[in-house]
């Protein structure tokens, strides 16, 4: 490895091939170990669609490791800072937004496609109980907070 301080390491865009992200982060991980390439970290981010970030010394040996690999496009020019990259690294609560009260439209699992009115919600587990509207008998089911699409913010009144 070179003797590079932390703050000459630069963050490089790399265009792919749609939804090949992950395949060509772990090809470049690969090859930056058996080359012995500065790359410090390669972040394929899922709201980042045909991009992935490459955090090394310089642009050169970036170009060096994408231009034999598969699905790996081009070296988008300039480079980034970690401040603008920063948004990524932070995970998100899946449950941000839904307040109790909220009209929501269940869209995965048993329940896909049926609205519910948002009774509970247990942030710590990331997951809501909801009742559904078209039930004879309302049964409260708790989901995961990212099953849900939020149709109408309301608060009940306590």
């Amino acid at each position: 490895m070179n003797d590079v301080a932390a703050e000459d390491a630069a963050i490089y865009v790399v265009k792919t091939t749609a939804n090949q992200e992950r395949a060509v982060a772990n090809l470049i991980e690969k090859v930056a170990k058996k080359e012995h390439l500065d790359i410090r970290a390669v972040l394929a981010p899922d709201e980042l669609k045909g991009y992935i970030l490459v955090e090394a010394a310089g642009p050169e040996i970036v170009e060096q490791v994408i231009q034999t690999l598969p699905h790996a496009r081009t070296l988008v020019k300039g480079k980034s800072s970690f401040s603008e990259i920063e948004h990524f690294l932070t995970p998100k609560l899946t449950i941000t937004g839904i307040t109790e009260g909220s009209i929501v439209e269940l869209i995965s699992g048993p329940f896909k496609g049926e609205k519910a009115r948002v009774k509970r919600i247990d942030e710590t587990h990331e997951e809501i109980t909801v009742e559904l509207f078209e039930a004879m008998v309302p049964i409260p089911v708790t989901v995961r907070g990212d099953n849900v699409r939020i149709l109408k913010r309301e608060e009940i009144e306590k």
